[in-house]
């Protein structure tokens, strides 16, 4: 690979770095929230189950 080849590459690839993080001004619905069920219940008995299931052997 020749320099020049090399130096085109190089710009080409780093022209394409980014943080990976899309916008941050999402508009999110109120009542998707008030709706949807409590995620504090789910997610405690959720970890319970799974720390309850890793003590156990299968």
């Amino acid at each position: 690979m020749k320099d020049s080849q090399l130096e085109a590459l190089i710009r080409k690839a780093s022209g394409k770095t980014g943080t990976g993080q899309g916008p941050k001004n999402r508009f999110v619905d109120p009542t998707l929230k008030a709706t949807s069920p409590p995620e504090d219940r789910e997610k405690a008995e959720r970890e319970r189950m799974f720390k309850e299931m890793k003590r156990r052997e299968f």
